[in-house]
């Protein structure tokens, strides 16, 4: 039961996430000023009752990785931490976060494509994947949080390379084709 549980919350956080993502949704407000801003504090917030419900609805021990490979996965994970803050800096990190957009009139924004981006199209969905996966201790319930989590990264970064084609055109294509989108390497990655 705990597994129908945390997928019914999953898919409605995501379904409102989408929704609240949209440009439809920004229009909406006109705009604002205080959008992105806004939206980043609601995604957080808003994921807290998953969290919440993966630690305290009755669960199952599904692995435990022992040590010394225990802390191996640590490694891995303070490694991808630190890849996710350096990806995050290297974009425009201020109207990521939606502070930018509280002093200045909103730009569009600049496709980057230097740093881990040279890399794969989305260091921040790469290294996120990667942290949750290295986990070394998995239960049912966080199991079904990080498949959730997966499969609504993936179907993201689809609609978000639809909507940088939209505003990037020709160079987002380019870009598209000669860098993969999450495992550098992969060439199915690459469109």
């Amino acid at each position: 039961m705990s597994i129908v549980i945390l997928l019914f919350a999953l898919a409605l956080w995501g379904v409102v996430h989408s929704i609240l993502a949209s440009n439809f949704a920004k229009d909406m407000l006109g705009g604002a000023s205080f959008y992105r801003l806004g939206y980043n504090i609601f995604a957080a917030i808003s994921f807290a009752p998953i969290l919440y419900l993966m630690k305290t609805l009755p669960d199952e021990l599904i692995y435990q990785i022992p040590t010394p490979w225990s802390m191996f996965m640590l490694g891995g994970q303070m490694f991808a931490a630190a890849m996710l803050l350096i990806a995050f800096l290297q974009t425009d990190s201020l109207s990521f976060v939606g502070l930018r957009q509280l002093f200045e009139t909103e730009k569009s924004g600049q496709l980057v494509t230097r740093g881990l981006y040279r890399v794969v199209r989305h260091p921040l969905y790469t290294f996120g994947l990667l942290f949750i996966w290295l986990t070394s201790t998995v239960s049912q319930n966080s199991l079904t949080v990080y498949i959730g989590a997966t499969l609504y990264t993936l179907i993201g970064a689809y609609f978000e390379e639809r909507k940088l084609l939209r505003e990037f055109g020709d160079a987002y294509a380019e870009y598209r084709k000669n860098t993969p989108m999450l495992i550098p390497g992969l060439a199915y990655g690459k469109r």
